[in-house]
């Protein structure tokens, strides 16, 4: 069975979801301002999942989203930014005055 990524905004997941288990996960928040942006903060993948492609597939997944919403993402989570570091062209680099907005609403309220 395929792996299905769902998307629970008012959890601040992202769920990879097979057989009805959960195998893997991004926890974000939504930056209030300057502009709404998506901010991932932690990458999961269940044990004995690793290897598969999952982390990316989320990864990539929420940049889609993001796109789709016409925002940024501001990816301070550290397996994130590596992801968007390898691939520029479907990861624009945030603007500097976001990347420290997000931090800060991260330090504020902690996810």
């Amino acid at each position: 069975m395929a792996i299905e990524i769902k998307d629970y905004r008012g959890a601040g997941r992202l769920r990879a979801v097979e057989d009805g288990h959960v195998v893997g996960r991004i926890v974000y928040f939504v930056l209030d301002g300057p502009v709404r942006a998506l901010v991932p903060v932690h990458t999961v993948v269940e044990p004995g999942q690793e290897g598969r492609g999952i982390g990316g597939d989320l990864v990539r997944r929420l940049y889609e989203i993001a796109a789709e919403e016409g925002v940024p993402v501001v990816p301070l989570c550290p397996y994130a930014a590596k992801w968007a570091s390898r691939h520029p062209e479907l990861a624009p680099e945030p603007a500097p005055e976001l990347v420290a907005a997000a931090e800060a609403q991260q330090a504020a309220n902690p996810v």
